[in-house]
């Protein structure tokens, strides 16, 4: 029976900064989704697209982790490498992985499940929508952006990630003190986000200089190695949460 009380749903107004493609999973994957969803997938309403969240649909994390713990959010974790190794090295803190590609999704639960680190849940959402109405205000301790697309043709950047619009969602969400934490291999991105950021007013850069150094707990993937073999920089940039007033 619906909720006569709950608003209605919408239209996105913005555009998002993926295309989400209906890639096939393996079978392995397959049955990923179908066995591990339940331990480690977040299900939350929907707006009318199928990657959104319905506003008034936020979690507890106390409740969907069972404890109080750091929190550290991962927008965009494709296969998982990253946020599956940190989250089995760290026990005592929690981890959310956002993801668009269901692929992606279901390897992320076979490698969490083979390293058995059960401090990691899943939401398959856009990221804007989840920092502005999954996770509750200041819940989180650390956001972690890691080579977002940088839509590098020129009537493409309006779909990057990492706007003012961004910024504004990050401060919600972070904690008082709390890391925004951004890596790219695309220069011309690296240069807006630190545009982006250096103008936003809750948050103060943690690094001197151009860039920041590259930050330790990014475990090196295969992604990273490649760029790396072509020539392309990696380039960091980390940002605190200012206290709020």
């Amino acid at each position: 029976m619906s909720d006569p009380t709950a608003p209605a749903p919408t239209f996105r107004d913005r555009p998002v900064s993926f295309v989400r493609r209906s890639g096939r999973m393996s079978e392995a994957q397959e049955r990923a989704w179908s066995e591990l969803s339940a331990r480690y997938l977040i299900e939350s309403p929907r707006d009318v697209a199928a990657t959104s969240i319905r506003p008034g649909s936020a979690i507890d994390p106390v409740e969907v982790w069972g404890r109080e713990a750091p929190l550290v959010v991962e927008i965009g974790s494709g296969q998982g490498h990253a946020i599956v190794h940190a989250a089995a090295s760290l026990p005592g803190t929690d981890f959310l992985a956002i993801e668009v590609f269901r692929a992606g999704l279901a390897r992320t639960m076979l490698d969490a499940d083979k390293a058995g680190a059960t401090n990691l849940r899943l939401v398959e959402a856009n990221a804007p929508e989840v920092l502005e109405h999954l996770l509750p205000e200041a819940s989180v301790d650390e956001l972690w952006v890691f080579f977002p697309d940088p839509w590098h043709k020129k009537k493409h950047t309006k779909r990057r990630l990492v706007t003012a619009s961004f910024a504004a969602l990050a401060a919600r969400a972070l904690k008082d003190d709390g890391m925004l934490r951004l890596a790219t291999d695309w220069e011309d991105y690296a240069r807006q986000m630190r545009e982006v950021m250096g103008v936003a007013t809750d948050f103060e850069a943690t690094f001197e200089g151009e860039w920041a150094p590259r930050f330790d707990g990014r475990v090196l993937t295969a992604f990273e190695r490649k760029g790396a073999r072509v020539g392309r920089d990696i380039r960091d940039i980390s940002y605190r949460r200012r206290p709020r007033s």
